[in-house]
């Protein structure tokens, strides 16, 4: 499978990209002050740009290895099971901390995808990742080994790998797009000597999806700037919209991938700080035989997410249609919610990083009306399901001001929380005004209240009614006290071990 490069982009390949055009003294100075702002506050380009520019590779569009025996792109091959296998070898420059930053760029290809990046056995075609000079790939399947480089101590940021990836499977740069200027307008005059070609349009298929200003494949404002308080590239008709992203993936590109490649995957990945999103047809009835996930993955912070309805097919063990939360990326990482079902209201969850899987899992019989879930980030916090263990407020040894925690604690079916604290220590104040530990029965915000607690001590042990307390912990800006350290444990509700212990009676009598 082939799409052509147009004869546009192939007068660009011949060209000499990496020019270095004379600058004023003021204007070198704004120019530094761009590449030593940190890397948190810069786009994925700009730091390939920094790195890549002025090596001795031949590269076209800033990143993109040019290879003298193809002009047509050439993608990977599916496997007889649907899955596209792309083996890779890995430089032993590489430290197991590189290695571990790099599998987990891969990850997001195996959640939302049906890539699969593997391990090189005896395979003839294959990626090489090696440490040269800068951050860059060829484009599409070359044959044989091909280099996709990322400089130790540059380019080994998740975004910066997902984006030479990309190149591996065939995607050029979006700004690159043929109907790019309906999205964008380049300042021509803006672009340092020798780097205009790397503006020029090539005849990229768009798979039909709409342009993507959020895409990790898109420039940044600022590319290729003969300084940085020049633009190179803005959005129209709104300017201020944001281009060049650092994080990774967009919904989008996961999308076209799955488009070019022919994945039958049902993935949304969702990156903004909140948002929300539904079950298949909701709130009519989902379809039969499904299986979707939604990875949320915001910028920084913990995922918090909310249930807001909830209505799957009950079955014993919730063995038929299922709603799944996993802690992470994957479906290896840590369960946060097994196998929901029924119509009861779902506990709040909160990640212990900044992603969480949702998977929704049906079969071909009797469906609902599905779910409905929203989002968004906290600070501090966490869900805990282990059968008992510890948590306390953040900071030592004082906790900090101006915080805001939240936990829920979530027991099996059938079981209740106890929660004890082994120290306590707040601000004391009129009603709790100012620093506070509230406790609510139940797993959600609009729970019970079962009490708002302040100063040194004189907390009671608590018992949920139900399979979920959550607490919510807050600090104002002054007056910093030791905290809290709780305890709990789950224990079988009383009501079951009763109705056990007359069973027990019945058949003794019996």
């Amino acid at each position: 499978m082939a799409f052509r490069m147009p004869v546009a982009l192939l007068i660009c390949l011949v060209s000499v990209t990496w020019a270095k055009p004379l600058q004023s003294s003021a204007d070198r100075k704004k120019q530094d002050s761009y590449w030593d702002a940190p890397v948190e506050e810069r786009d994925i380009f700009s730091i390939i740009e920094q790195y890549t520019k002025g090596i001795s590779k031949e590269l076209h569009h800033g990143d993109i290895a040019l290879h003298p025996r193809h002009s047509d792109v050439q993608v990977w091959t599916r496997s007889t099971d649907g899955t596209v296998n792309i083996p890779y070898t890995i430089s032993s420059d590489f430290t197991a901390q590189d290695r571990g930053l790099f599998s987990a760029a891969l990850q997001e290809y195996t959640t939302l995808t049906c890539i699969r990046f593997t391990n090189r056995e005896n395979e003839d075609n294959y990626i090489n990742i090696i440490s040269d000079a800068g951050c860059y790939s060829y484009l599409g399947r070359i044959g044989g080994a091909q280099d996709l480089s990322l400089q130790r101590n540059a380019c080994l940021i998740a975004g910066i790998i997902q984006h030479e990836l990309n190149h591996v499977l065939g995607f050029e740069h979006e700004q690159c797009r043929t109907d790019r200027d309906n999205f964008v307008q380049i300042y021509w005059e803006n672009i340092a000597d020798g780097y205009q070609s790397n503006f020029y349009i090539s005849d990229q298929d768009t798979l039909g999806l709409e342009y993507d200003y959020s895409s990790v494949m898109h420039y940044g404002k600022f590319a290729f700037t003969t300084n940085y308080l020049k633009a190179t590239i803005k959005p129209i008709p709104n300017e201020f919209l944001a281009i060049g992203q650092r994080y990774g993936l967009s919904n989008l590109d996961v999308a076209k991938i799955n488009r070019l490649y022919n994945c039958s995957v049902c993935s949304t990945l969702l990156s903004e700080f909140n948002g929300s999103f539904v079950s298949a047809n909701y709130p009519s009835r989902y379809s039969h035989n499904a299986n979707c996930v939604w990875l949320l993955r915001i910028p920084r912070e913990k995922v918090l997410l909310q249930f807001d309805a909830f209505d799957v097919q009950s079955s014993p063990g919730c063995a038929s249609d299922y709603v799944r939360v996993y802690d992470g990326d994957s479906r290896i990482s840590p369960v946060l919610l097994d196998r929901a079902c029924g119509t009861w209201m779902l506990p709040l969850m909160i990640a212990s990083a900044n992603k969480m899987l949702v998977e929704f899992v049906t079969d071909g019989s009797v469906t609902a009306s599905g779910f409905k879930a929203s989002y968004t980030s906290v600070t501090c916090g966490g869900t805990l399901t282990a059968a008992n263990g510890n948590f306390s407020s953040p900071g030592s040894p004082y906790y900090p001001p101006l915080t805001d925690c939240i936990w829920t604690i979530v027991a099996p079916a059938e079981y209740k929380v106890s929660l004890s604290f082994t120290s306590f220590s707040l601000e004391m104040s009129n009603r709790c005004a100012y620093d506070y530990l509230m406790v609510r029965d139940g797993g959600r915000l609009t729970s019970s209240l079962l009490g708002k607690f302040c100063g040194t001590g004189g907390v009671p042990a608590l018992v949920s009614s139900g399979r979920a307390l959550l607490m919510e912990f807050h600090s104002d800006g002054s007056q910093e006290f030791e905290g809290f350290l709780a305890h709990y444990t789950f224990s079988k509700s009383r009501l079951r071990l009763s109705l056990l212990f007359h069973i027990i009676l019945m058949q003794r009598n019996y």
